[in-house]
């Protein structure tokens, strides 16, 4: 039986090889800063609403989309009506990255 992941550790929740998260979190080094994206996205997205999304797309896409829904969350966090893209579009995309930076330091 494998370790459950960080995300589903801090999501208490059963984990499995075919696990959809664990992939989705490779990108984070750091097992803390896996379990604390994951609990930021879960609470935004909802829990039940985070994994039909991941599982909606290709296994391949899920931890871009992943990284996705986290850098929108962070950017809805700053700025509620126009998130991400708005920080983007307005030269504040600082703010985003620094957002999901404390995220992951939890």
């Amino acid at each position: 039986v494998a370790m459950s992941c960080n995300g589903c550790r801090v999501l208490r929740k059963g984990c499995s090889d075919g696990c959809v998260l664990r992939q989705c979190l490779r990108w984070i080094e750091s097992p803390d800063a896996q379990g604390h994206a994951t609990v930021f996205v879960a609470k935004f997205f909802g829990r039940a609403g985070m994994m039909a999304l991941i599982s909606s797309v290709p296994e391949n896409q899920r931890p871009a989309l992943f990284q996705s829904l986290l850098y929108e969350a962070c950017g809805r966090t700053i700025n509620p009506v126009f998130g991400a893209v708005g920080l983007l579009c307005s030269g504040s995309w600082k703010h985003c990255q620094d957002a999901v930076e404390t995220v992951l330091k939890g």
